[in-house]
């Protein structure tokens, strides 16, 4: 699946990328930036970065699952994500409602 429809970059490249990241240092911080950055990429309109942000959560979740070192304070950082993007908004990813998306 094409997450970002400017750099082609496929859901696999990104995830690798973060699991290469997090090979190197399991509790840094990954933002999309730095990923894109690791990838010789640049955002170009940024309209991805709600999903990047998703998928970040998504592997580091799964990383440090699968690694099973102090899962508690993961979930509780995890679950804080969640809360901040309820309370903020993730409501418009894209800035489009959903109903227009391509993909």
């Amino acid at each position: 699946m094409l997450v970002c429809q400017c750099n082609l970059i496929t859901q696999k490249e990104l995830e690798a990328q973060i699991r290469a990241m997090l090979d190197e240092d399991p509790w840094q911080l990954i933002v999309p930036a730095k990923v894109y950055h690791a990838m010789a990429q640049r955002g170009r309109c940024c309209g991805c970065f709600p999903n990047v942000v998703e998928t970040i959560i998504r592997v580091t979740e799964d990383y440090h699952s699968h690694a099973q070192e102090g899962e508690a304070s993961v979930v509780t950082h995890l679950d804080r994500v969640r809360a901040l993007r309820e309370k903020f908004g993730s409501k418009f990813n894209e800035r489009r409602p959903k109903g227009h998306r391509a993909a």
